[in-house]
């Protein structure tokens, strides 16, 4: 995070989404990087390259269980002239001193077990008669059940190609390959590809610790009893889940009420583990905005470049916003509305591209396309005022979810795009190109 204090502007001057925006990500920076164990780093950003010490497969091993042998001596089988070869051992995965396969010879050889010395080709037992003299086998005995398959003679019925069901060397990635590059998000194809080439740890920038908390003495928890005048606290949930969505490791904190010394203690226990701070509630202009109250005058004189400003954006849902720094380490702090579709909607806007800087990521943004209209009537929006409404998107088309009211929890859950009507819009009809927000 910056030391420099957020940008201050009039308090009748109205904020477009893209200064707003602009000015939190000129101010978040990602953050350090440290050295993880393989499964802390999943989800985690890589800050270097990782090169291939040794060649995946480290040796030529073989794709297939059956036999190991030399190309002439089954050039002509087949069932009717199987070639008859002396079985001189097995070749498990794991075995470090492998049998000689000389003329005439063939050695059991199981999935991923080396190619033995003098052997050219890997024949499938299904080719064979598994050594037990009865035609063609489906499978190969266990060698505890049947410890004299290891023995004898096999018939081999198909011939085989040079190097047939053989893994090379090096076919995978070679000793000195680039296996990833920075700025990979690490998950579980890249730890499994990490892991194979034998790197333990990995040097990544942190998934940053995101504090989530709701403000409103009205809020109660779920699956307790609601009284008179109270509603459920879901914008907590929602944004606790955004966050981990986006990347974060998120910590959930009860709805705090409206009480500002409350409200400034509980921030500041949370200080401890936050990289961001995300609080819900409590920024408008009315008697009881509590965020407003107790963060409009945070900074110490010992806190140099701490501070919260609160402003008013052209937007609709989400006018009220804040943002800025708090605490001795500066930790960045995103105030956000309190109606469930402002805050959902401001997160989405806000706090992911936040988030996501603070990972290190080169792209921070959702995706966005543009998709023609399909609607019952025209859409209006507030001259002046950049407009998001829910929707769903499939084939090239939107369609609109709900209305424009910011409670409405229930159009929100089915909606997996924004639909972005711009500022000097006032109305967009059906068949309209608009653009879009992919939320999903």
């Amino acid at each position: 995070m910056s030391n420099a204090a957020p940008r201050t502007t009039g308090q009748d001057h109205l904020w477009s989404v893209d200064e707003h925006l602009e000015d939190i990500l000129a101010t978040v920076r990602p953050l350090e990087p440290i050295e993880l164990q393989l499964l802390d780093a999943q989800g985690c950003v890589l800050v270097e390259d990782v090169t291939v010490p040794v060649s995946l497969p480290p040796f030529d091993n073989s794709s297939m269980d059956g036999y190991a042998v030399r190309v002439a001596d089954v050039g002509g089988a087949s069932e009717e002239f199987p070639a008859v070869l002396d079985v001189v051992g097995d070749v498990a995965a794991g075995q470090a001193d492998l049998l000689h396969v000389g003329p005439g010879q063939a050695a059991r050889i199981m999935t991923g077990a080396p190619l033995p010395p003098g052997a050219e080709t890997v024949v499938p037992v299904e080719w064979t008669d598994g050594g037990l003299g009865e035609g063609p086998v489906t499978g190969m005995r266990a060698r505890a059940l049947s410890p004299e398959g290891a023995e004898g003679h096999v018939h081999v019925y198909r011939p085989a190609e040079a190097r047939a069901h053989v893994r090379a060397t090096g076919s995978d990635v070679k000793a000195g390959d680039r296996a990833l590059e920075a700025g990979t998000v690490l998950g579980p194809p890249q730890i499994a590809l990490l892991a194979a080439i034998g790197r333990g740890t990995v040097r990544v920038r942190p998934r940053p610790r995101v504090v989530v908390m709701s403000t409103g003495s009205e809020l109660v928890q779920p699956d307790e009893d609601l009284g008179s005048g109270q509603i459920y606290d879901s914008n907590s949930f929602a944004l606790t889940a955004a966050a981990r969505d986006a990347g974060a490791i998120a910590y959930r904190v009860g709805a705090v009420a409206d009480d500002a010394e409350t409200l400034r203690d509980t921030i500041e226990d949370q200080l401890v583990r936050a990289d961001l701070m995300v609080t819900t509630g409590g920024v408008s202009v009315g008697a009881y905005d509590v965020v407003k109250e107790a963060l409009s005058h945070v900074a110490d004189e010992d806190e140099a470049g701490s501070g919260i400003d609160f402003r008013k954006l052209a937007m609709q849902p989400g006018k009220p916003q804040g943002f800025g720094s708090i605490g001795p380490d500066h930790t960045p702090l995103l105030a956000l509305p309190g109606n469930p579709v402002s805050s959902y909607v401001s997160f989405e806007l806000f706090v992911r591209p936040a988030i996501r800087t603070l990972m290190g990521l080169d792209d921070v943004h959702r995706p966005r396309t543009r998709a023609k209209l399909t609607a019952d009537k025209a859409l209006t929006s507030p001259k002046g005022r950049r407009q998001f409404l829910r929707g769903t998107y499939a084939d090239g088309t939107v369609t609109p979810v709900g209305g424009a009211g910011s409670h409405l929890v229930a159009a929100l859950a089915h909606a997996d795009a924004l639909i972005v009507v711009p500022e000097d819009v006032e109305s967009v009809q059906p068949g309209t190109e608009v653009e879009v927000v992919l939320l999903g």
